[in-house]
């Protein structure tokens, strides 16, 4: 959580939506998922220690999944861990910084379509959980109730 909260922070500044634990076509589920200002999907992979980096065996998958592919630690990790090919992030829980950006590589038309909706209906579910569950949930983008 300490990891994740300073990345969300982070895309929250650059004007990102960011869904946590965001299950994909293929069973897997992605840590974050951002949306830009711009429409680009990142996935962004977090981990804890070099052992939960090396037992992975899945995040190839999410390439192909996200416009962007970025692994998310923390101080205690070593960053050079981490494959070249990806975007570097790293976090202390009350913010993050880039320190490699990740290379683009677009998605196909149908898995962004598909995508984009898993992300509409998955942050629809969400927000209506919160209200039905009396919490307050703040209106974003300048739109109205």
């Amino acid at each position: 959580m300490l990891v994740r909260r300073g990345v969300q922070r982070l895309l929250m500044e650059m004007g990102a939506h960011v869904l946590p634990e965001l299950s994909l076509a293929t069973g897997r589920r992605a840590d974050l998922v951002a949306l830009t200002r711009q429409g680009d999907i990142w996935i962004i992979e977090i981990k804890s220690s070099v052992e939960d980096f090396r037992v992975d065996r899945k995040w190839p998958d999410y390439r192909l999944h996200s416009d962007r592919l970025f692994f998310a630690t923390h101080p205690g990790v070593p960053a050079e861990i981490f494959p070249q090919d990806c975007g570097f992030i790293l976090s202390d829980g009350y913010g993050a910084e880039i320190m490699r950006e990740a290379p683009e590589h677009r998605m196909a038309a149908a898995t962004r379509k598909a995508l984009m909706l898993r992300i509409a209906r998955a942050g629809a579910a969400r927000l209506l959980a919160a209200e039905l569950a009396g919490v307050s949930v703040p209106v974003l983008d300048g739109e109205s109730e």
